[in-house]
């Protein structure tokens, strides 16, 4: 199916891996011009011809001038950026770690999407499509500081889609249920290990209230942020869109 995004100019934060990197070859396959940034250097060394890539930290905001000092137009912004931040009570989370898991996952999306704005406003299908989670509609016990960041997140795509929407801009959110890949096993390991169960345990209490009991892939993510950004999604806008098989709660 042609989307129409032929020669479209895409960046994807922490595009050189994971659910970025899925989402950076889908619009690369689409024709679409596509640059990246990543705080992974090996990972970028590896990005396949037809994507660009730059070393940046969103959370750096020089690093992200710098970033947008080598682009000069852009109709496509995927704020992917995220980390998983630490697992455990609050009242036993360190602080610095609090603050990190917020700069990066809610704090990375303003500092990337206030320089991004201008050349999108140059843009004829202009579209900002931010990364929260299913931890952005449900309270997640241990996961505090990453479901407070992507709660934020879903609010600041809100505000944005208000803003922009007479420059013609539309601006969503997707929220990632239990997404295959290391990232997920490395969270449930965590949480496995915080309260002295076994992984099989924590994975069965994650399905548990979720209707399809299999894990999201990163392509269909990619595809979900390709629909939004194409012309076909044009009137979608402030909306934060589940990609979760259903999920009721968070274990």
């Amino acid at each position: 199916m042609d989307l129409g995004l032929q020669g479209a100019r895409v960046l994807v934060t922490a595009g050189a891996g994971g659910i970025g990197r899925a989402i950076a070859e889908a619009f690369l396959e689409e024709g679409a011009r596509v640059h990246v940034c990543d705080v992974d250097e090996a990972a970028l060394a590896t990005l396949p011809a037809g994507i660009t890539g730059t070393r940046c930290d969103v959370s750096d905001r020089a690093g992200v001038a710098a970033l947008f000092a080598g682009l000069d137009a852009l109709d496509v912004l995927v704020n992917n950026a995220g980390i998983a931040g630490p697992t455990g009570l609050v009242e036993e989370i360190n602080p610095e770690d609090w603050d990190r898991c917020i700069e990066i996952c809610l704090t990375g999306q303003f500092n990337v999407a206030r320089l991004a704005i201008p050349l999108l406003r140059k843009s004829g299908n202009p579209s900002i499509t931010n990364l929260s989670s299913a931890a952005g509609r449900f309270g997640f016990g241990m996961r505090a500081p990453y479901a407070a960041a992507k709660w934020g997140v879903i609010g600041f795509t809100k505000s944005l889609a208000i803003e922009l929407g007479d420059a013609g801009i539309r601006v969503n959110a997707i929220l990632p249920g239990l997404v295959a890949g290391d990232r997920q096993r490395r969270v449930l390991e965590a949480k496995a290990q915080a309260r002295g169960v076994s992984y099989a345990e924590i994975e069965a209490a994650a399905f548990a209230n979720t209707s399809i009991k299999e894990y999201v892939t990163p392509r269909q993510l990619a595809d979900q942020v390709l629909l939004l950004a194409s012309p076909r999604g044009r009137t979608v806008s402030g909306q934060a869109i589940s990609v979760d098989g259903d999920i009721q709660k968070l274990a």
